[in-house]
């Protein structure tokens, strides 16, 4: 499986402002990272009852990433500003992802975030994590994000709806637990989103 290199934007806020910074993204966000070489695909999620952002674009090289950031830097900054009183920008590769999934808004996210070894949990969640949650009813994805310096990963699940990620909890914790008891992690953090859109380039 080819290796992409995603970068991630977590930014938190007042809810109250969320609507309007979400419609500029849905907006300006395509049009800005279609013109960048190496664009592989775009997602906007949101916590709409909190007040959080999370946004990922993937590229097909390191090189690609990184000349992105330095172009859009400036605008994604100024388009999160009226709502963002906080943002984080980091840097993974997706190792280990559902192929072609059908993504649509109004799906809905669930991520946690680990600490682990990274040879040991990608093998196992190459042979085990991926096609476990694959199985789940309702869902439509399943992902792994790592970064391999900082002993860190992100496990990505998408369902069809909030209904499907709700009935997903209990099902996927206890996946959750054997998998973290075998690999040695840490969960660190567990969060679920709402997919506001999502973009990949024409071919």
């Amino acid at each position: 499986m080819q290796t992409l290199y995603v970068r991630t934007t977590y930014a938190t806020g007042d809810p109250a402002k969320l609507d309007g910074v979400l419609d500029a993204l849905r907006s300006e966000a395509p049009g800005l990272l279609s013109q960048n070489p190496g664009y592989q695909r775009y997602g906007l999620f949101a916590d709409r009852e909190i007040g959080k952002i999370l946004m990922g674009s993937w590229w097909e090289s390191e090189s690609a990433r990184a000349e992105s950031d330095t172009r859009l830097r400036e605008r994604r900054a100024q388009l999160l500003a009226p709502f963002a009183d906080t943002v984080t920008a980091e840097d993974w590769e997706a190792v280990s992802y559902t192929p072609t999934p059908q993504v649509a808004p109004g799906m809905w996210l669930r991520i946690g975030q680990v600490e682990s070894d990274a040879s040991s949990y990608r093998q196992v969640f190459d042979e085990q994590g991926r096609p476990q949650l694959e199985a789940l009813d309702g869902a439509v994805s399943a992902t792994l994000f790592m970064n391999a310096a900082a002993g860190r990963a992100n496990v990505g699940a998408l369902f069809r709806d909030r209904g499907a990620l709700a009935a997903s909890r209990g099902p996927q914790s206890a996946i959750r637990g054997a998998f973290l008891k075998k690999t040695h992690a840490t969960l660190r953090s567990l969060e679920e989103f709402e997919l506001i859109m999502a973009h990949r380039p024409q071919a």
